[in-house]
């Protein structure tokens, strides 16, 4: 640890902003090598809350960059959500609800196939659709899609050929806790959420405008 004890303001300020500068150069070098631009798969994934916050967010800032964005929600069924109606009045966005909500809700798992692999077709179309000059989003946030993979609703073998042959400017989001390797492997960008604490193992509700 540097010792302060005996320098004056004016020596903390400059041994700072010299390390600032040298930082800063260091910083720029390592931009500068970065030059390659494309579109990126992301994937959120992990026990931790803010998975699909965080897409969220990433769809609330692809659309101010004036990006044409689709959400597709898997598994949240007719619950009404903050997200849900926000992202319904920015132009530019296409929100989509293609589950019959959670599956222990539901409690069918024939049902919960179809509306998979139907809400499947619906993010197959959208990155369809996003091919050639004009693009019709540069953005697509597959929502809970892991969690539809972990239960083996839908195979995982499409899903990974799909994302690893998208239109290459595209970016793809896709969350849900126990994301599959094959996934894993065809993403750009992995996060991985981790819980630390949560309210609701101390009995605490979920909160509208925290968690939907």
């Amino acid at each position: 640890m540097t010792d302060t004890t005996d320098k004056t303001e004016e020596q903390l300020n400059a041994e700072h902003n010299a390390k600032m500068a040298e930082l800063k150069a260091k910083q720029d070098a390592e931009v500068a090598k970065r030059t390659e631009r494309r579109g990126l798969t992301l994937v959120h994934t992990g026990d931790g809350k803010g998975k699909s916050t965080a897409a969220f967010g990433l769809a609330l800032r692809a659309a101010g960059n004036g990006f044409r964005v689709c959400v597709v929600q898997f598994t949240k069924g007719s619950w009404k959500t903050g997200e849900g109606a926000l992202l319904k009045t920015l132009p530019g966005v296409d929100h989509f609800i293609v589950g019959d909500g959670f599956t222990w809700n539901t409690q069918d798992r024939a049902g919960d196939i179809a509306s998979a692999k139907a809400g499947w077709q619906v993010c197959v179309d959208a990155i369809e659709a996003s091919r050639g000059p004009d693009p019709k989003y540069h953005l697509i946030v597959m929502d809970e899609l892991n969690i539809i993979l972990r239960y083996d609703y839908l195979p995982i073998e499409p899903v990974a050929e799909a994302v690893r042959n998208k239109p290459a400017d595209l970016h793809l989001c896709i969350t849900g806790r126990d994301a599959k390797p094959e996934l894993i492997e065809v993403a750009d960008t992995v996060t991985e959420f981790k819980k630390v604490k949560h309210a609701y193992d101390a009995g605490v509700k979920a909160m509208r405008g925290i968690e939907f």
